[in-house]
């Protein structure tokens, strides 16, 4: 399987004095890698081109950058990324250290630190639910190896000391490797440390070997085997960057030596240039250089060339050790001699031009037949992924502008209240059902909403865009909280009367056959309340909740009941008349509203507030400021269960100061 291209950051931080001990520099080099099968391997390349660039510069610890070292940081870095992959496939962060203190008996280490971004479960096998605290897993303790495999086992056989750090929303897996024998005395440029240095770079970062390609394992088998894997490969991405990127690694140096993505800009027209989206060779060091050829002289295939092979002349790179030579005229000498073969593929999907893919082979005068063939076919799956990438980007740059617009860019602050909300919707790339919003009111009220429309999409789009305003300007013109209910309901039954008669005239165009458009019913759950300040400290709230879960109220001595009463969905039933509750916030009180995506959170059969859990949780919280509040019910929420939620998660928080 061809590796992930990498992208990696090296921080050195200034060295400090602390209790005595003198402490170096501290470089650590970074990258972020796709939770994918690539990962380990790219987080194994990462890890020695780390250590070859540190022994490179210098860094006095790098003398003690032996093999054995060398092995053990790869071994551990595979081990850690596989196990992040495997049990949270999100994004994996993965960070090197060098570590150098000195003192009376200088010592250094590598520490070695993978993230990953949704902690499926707590690694140290601890109850779900349970907080494992800064650290849940001490240096030598195990998982049980039937659950997490033999990977935790390994980790704590190489390293010095190990554990596990848990954050809000992140795991962290570190491993500290001692450097061996590292404060000799320097040696002279010729003497053994010189050596050891070279040594360690050699093998940290061999030189690309050239090997004979053989195009005859593309027979009946190689060639549908090869697509098969790039087509689970490049399938399901969502960033057209990582799409060319991975294509890249598949082609080189598979079916080519070197190969150069351009993709075309979205929306800029014909006559705008295509980026160089990426380029690479099968020589690390070949990779730079041949991208300036390429900057210098971009590609441009007519208009009318369609998805095949077409033959091109392409400025070649000087080999990297030759090109500062300036005798030097040509390319270096390779197997097979001075000849070489370029062609270029347009990158298409549903008709429509994406990019460009250029490949080249060294000591070959054209490209067999057979793997041009192969090309064509790969181009032809990475035109669908682009395209599908570039699909669900449009759709979530979409769904955030409409998100910006549905919802308010700010909340108002009520006197004596302090207010916390948290919005998470389900889907980056559709509009989420649930809104909010606070608003102040004549009569020094300030009003509070919280809603969930059926479903999600453009369709929920459509009842928040009409729900909110109205509630603003019903509420603005003094209507008491049950006759805001009253009326937005009305409106909502009128809209949808109009959408069905809309959807006849449809049907009837369409000569009696029915229509599946995607259109839901218009029916809302919303809990609106209404907050006036006391004199004497606290406010006073008017609440209603229709078809909504019902609002919970936190007394400081750690009770909790419901602030109001269920009624009907808003948009069901026309004749019903929606009725309020009334009730003060103390100073010390805290109202809590949620959504369903926080009640109806499901971990297999059961849900979240089964027997009253969120109740539970909240009386947890007496004594909490409402950010806190917030934050705590937030965190059970996602703990309740192994995956993300599946449903917007929306809640706000009242705290009487």
């Amino acid at each position: 399987m061809a590796p992930i291209p990498l992208q990696r950051d090296t921080v050195q931080r200034p060295g400090t004095t602390r209790a005595g001990h003198a402490h170096g520099p501290r470089l650590a080099s970074r990258t972020s890698l796709p939770g994918i099968p690539l990962a380990p391997s790219a987080a194994r390349r990462f890890v020695r081109a780390a250590l070859a660039e540190w022994t490179g510069l210098g860094v006095p610890a790098a003398v003690g950058f032996s093999d054995r070292l060398a092995d053990d940081a790869v071994t551990v870095t595979n081990e850690l990324v596989t196990n992040a992959v495997v049990h949270a496939g999100t994004t994996v962060d993965l960070v090197l250290r060098l570590e150098e203190e000195g003192g009376d008996e200088p010592s250094a280490a590598l520490v070695l630190e993978v993230t990953d971004h949704h902690p499926a479960r707590p690694v140290s096998g601890d109850e779900p639910g349970a907080d494992p605290g800064p650290a849940g897993v001490r240096p030598g303790e195990l998982p049980d190896p039937a659950e997490y495999g033999r990977g935790l086992q390994l980790v704590a056989t190489l390293a010095d000391s190990w554990g596990i750090t848990y954050r809000t929303g992140l795991k962290t897996v570190w491993a500290r490797l001692p450097v061996d024998d590292w404060s000799a005395p320097p040696a002279p440029p010729d003497g053994e440390a010189l050596r050891r240095g070279l040594r360690a770079a050699e093998i940290l970062a061999p030189a690309a070997r050239r090997t004979e390609r053989d195009d005859t394992v593309w027979d009946s088998r190689g060639a549908p085997a090869f697509l098969a894997e790039a087509s689970d490969l490049l399938a399901g991405q969502l960033d057209e960057d990582l799409v060319a990127a991975i294509a890249g690694q598949l082609l080189v140096p598979r079916l080519a030596d070197w190969c150069a993505i351009w993709l075309e800009t979205e929306g800029a027209g014909p006559a705008a240039e295509p980026r160089l989206a990426r380029v690479w060779h099968s020589e690390e060091t070949g990779t730079e250089p041949l991208r300036a050829a390429l900057e210098r002289e971009p590609l441009r295939l007519p208009a009318g060339v369609g998805p095949g092979p077409v033959s091109v002349p392409v400025p070649w790179p000087a080999h990297p050790a030759e090109e500062d030579r300036e005798d030097t005229p040509a390319p270096p000498p390779h197997p097979g001699g001075r000849d070489r073969a370029a062609l270029a593929f347009r990158i298409t999907a549903a008709g429509r031009a994406l990019g460009t893919v250029l490949v080249g082979r060294e000591g070959v005068a054209q490209v067999p037949e057979a793997v041009a063939s192969l090309i064509e076919d790969f181009v032809r799956r990475l035109g669908l992924a682009v395209g599908a990438a570039r699909a669900y980007t449009r759709q979530a740059t979409i769904s955030r502008i409409l998100q910006r617009g549905l919802l308010p860019s700010k909340v108002a602050e009520i006197p004596g209240v302090t207010s916390a909300l948290v919005y998470e919707p389900s889907d980056d790339g559709v509009v989420g059902g649930d809104f909010y919003d606070i608003f102040p009111c004549p009569g020094d009220r300030w009003c509070f909403v919280l809603g969930d429309v059926q479903g999600s999409g453009p369709e929920a789009a459509v009842v928040t865009g009409l729900a909110r305003p109205w509630l603003r300007l019903l509420s603005r013109e003094g209507f008491g909280v049950g006759e805001v209910l009253d009326r937005l309901n009305r409106l909502l039954l009128d809209d949808a009367m109009e959408a069905a008669e809309a959807a006849a005239l449809m049907v009837a165009a369409a000569g009696g056959q029915q229509l599946h458009d995607g259109t839901q019913s218009r029916f809302l759950s919303l809990l609106y309340g209404e907050v006036v300040p006391l004199p004497d400290g606290g406010v006073r709230c008017t609440v209603a909740s229709a078809g909504h879960p019902l609002p919970l109220l936190l007394r400081p001595d750690g009770s909790v009941r419901p602030a109001a009463d269920p009624q009907v969905l808003l948009g069901v039933v026309e004749d019903v008349a929606y009725e309020s509750q009334i009730f003060d916030l103390a100073p010390g009180d805290t109202l809590l509203c949620v959504t369903d995506g926080v009640t109806e959170r499901r971990s297999g059969p059961l849900m979240f507030d089964d027997g009253d859990g969120l109740a539970r949780v909240l009386a947890g919280c007496a004594g909490l400021p409402a950010e806190a509040t917030a934050e705590r019910i937030r965190r059970a929420v996602h703990e309740f269960a192994e995956q993300p939620p599946d449903d917007d998660v929306a809640l706000l928080v009242l705290h009487a100061d």
